[in-house]
């Protein structure tokens, strides 16, 4: 049976409604009858006792808020009468206990990778083209064009066949035959077109961290090859992208095929000489076959997007199972999203194992959002109106949350944007809280994989990592099935627990990295790409 309300900690003094509650309705938990005074709709807190005004606002058992007026037992809590708050922390105050989950039956486990020189192991295998600067994102939109009609045998879409019945006045057109991808011409290999703004025209910080990120991408374990495009001139010349990758990767082994306009006369003849060079590696990477591999070789993005009151307790703490069960079996996951770290500092300091790590999260910390104030802003202002609607009112509530995504397992690294994983185990990554500024990242990391939770829906997708959507609740699953992979809203309907949930969600894990099943952002081809870029223009 679905409670109705729920107090997460011990120490809270506000609960969250699981359900519509409406005034002069009682609730009743943990031996407690409590009025409601007004209108709690699911999602939202309310409190649980008078607070009086300035008094702190307790939720997960971290501060995450400060009454800006008084507030009686039962009233909801708003954007009005509660302002973020979050403790200052400046060091360790504990050690690291760990009680890994017990994974006996995932030992023997394997899924089907795509098995690298170099030791990774990739859930999926892509040709990559991308530019080094903006100048050649058309070139790369011509080269995607020309592949994706020849390697992809396409029948029209549904929608371009309601625009042709529009255009003919011909209803009877939308009756044809229509679908997406029938068949591709290559059975192992993929491949992806990314494009983006930047490689000149800001900071030469910029153009090195785009750089690192590029080669991040090259390196990651589901790319079997890349064609890059230059044009010369830029600040993100060819040899600073050469440093980038030996500095990854001094011993890469994959072949990365580069082409600069200037040096190469019209773009016609470029074109025809990246095409024919193209081709020929791609079908040698055609030869790849996927071969059994153990959990341990798994490396999963942590990422949360369109988030609501239930994220938290739902979709949140199931990553966080999931990513404790993988880490515990020898393999990565990795927390990114630093603004909606704000207010859980010091947990997450105490689960460092090097005292320096700890030390460098800070620093990121401090640094990024000092960066954020000079500009004008905070990160309390990181929630958006659609977090806040659904009852994440603070930053620090949003971050209480967020961070559950990463399980209680310890922190063995901690890596600045553009950093790649050199350590087994749970990562931290600096990265802003934009959806597709974070998974961009993650994959620049090395994860092969993307578990995305969220609770008002999200479309977001990578072209070479699959990204796993995990909705909070269940009305979203059954209204956006479009986006939807796997529901973690029977947590709150009471229908499963979250160990059982988990189990279920890593054999779709499994299933997805053995190629067996696409995720919803595969199918629907969204390939989001975005850099984060920290400078200025100049």
């Amino acid at each position: 049976m679905q409670k109705k309300v729920l107090k997460i900690h011990s120490s809270d003094n506000v609960a969250v409604a699981l359900v519509d509650i409406n005034v002069g309705e009682f609730v009743s938990f943990n031996g407690i009858d409590l009025k409601i005074i007004s209108k709690v709709k699911a999602k939202h807190k309310f409190a649980l006792h008078n607070i009086i005004k300035d008094e702190k606002i307790f939720m997960y058992g971290v501060l995450v808020g400060k009454a800006t007026e008084i507030i009686k037992k039962g009233e909801i809590i708003t954007t009005k009468n509660v302002k973020h708050k979050s403790k200052v922390v400046t060091k360790k105050t504990k050690k690291i206990k760990w009680i890994a989950p017990i994974v006996d039956k995932w030992k023997d486990k394997t899924f089907l990778g795509y098995h690298r020189e170099d030791g990774q192991v990739g859930t999926d295998n892509v040709w990559l083209f991308f530019p080094l600067v903006f100048c050649e994102n058309r070139n790369i939109e011509i080269l995607k064009d020309i592949f994706e009609k020849e390697l992809l045998k396409h029948k029209v879409s549904k929608h371009q066949l309601l625009l042709r019945s529009l255009v003919q006045n011909n209803s009877t057109l939308q009756d044809q035959d229509h679908g997406k991808t029938q068949e591709s011409v290559f059975k192992n290999i993929k491949v992806k077109f990314i494009t983006h703004q930047g490689g000149c025209g800001a900071i030469r910080q910029d153009a090195e961290s785009l750089a690192k990120l590029l080669a991040g991408y090259v390196n990651n374990p589901n790319v079997a090859g890349a064609t890059v495009l230059s044009l010369g001139c830029q600040n993100l010349q060819i040899d600073i992208f050469n440093k980038a990758l030996q500095n990854i990767n001094p011993n890469l082994n994959k072949p990365v095929l580069i082409y600069e306009q200037q040096q190469l006369e019209t773009v016609d003849q470029m074109l025809q000489l990246v095409i024919k060079e193209s081709f020929t590696e791609i079908k040698k990477a055609n030869n790849i076959q996927r071969k059994p591999t153990p959990i341990s070789q798994l490396k999963i993005g942590l990422e949360c997007g369109g988030s609501d009151g239930f994220s938290g307790i739902s979709a949140n703490p199931l990553l966080g199972q999931v990513s404790d069960i993988v880490v515990a079996l020898g393999g990565t996951a990795v927390l990114s999203e630093f603004p909606e770290l704000c207010g859980v500092e010091q947990e997450i300091i105490n689960r460092c194992v090097e005292d320096s790590d700890a030390t460098k999260f800070l620093k990121l910390m401090h640094d990024f959002e000092k960066s954020v104030i000079d500009a004008g802003s905070s990160f309390d202002m990181n929630p958006s109106p659609g977090n806040i609607k659904d009852g994440l009112i603070t930053d620090a509530m949003k971050s209480a949350g967020a961070a559950k995504k990463g399980g209680s397992s310890p922190i063995v690294d901690v890596l600045d944007y553009g950093d790649y994983l050199s350590k087994s185990g749970l990562n931290l990554l600096c990265t802003p809280g934009n959806d597709v500024e974070s998974t961009t990242a993650l994959v620049g990391s090395g994860v092969n994989m993307i578990l995305f939770t969220t609770g008002l829906g999200t479309p977001t997708g990578n072209p070479i990592a699959p990204v796993l959507k995990v909705s909070s609740n269940t009305k979203l699953t059954n209204t956006m099935t479009d986006i939807i992979d796997f529901d973690a809203g029977k947590i709150i309907q009471g229908e499963k627990t979250l160990v059982e949930l988990a189990d279920e969600l890593l054999d779709l894990i499994i299933e997805v990295a053995s190629g067996k099943k696409e995720t919803k952002a595969m199918l629907l081809g969204q390939d989001d790409f975005i850099p984060w870029r920290r400078g200025v223009s100049l």
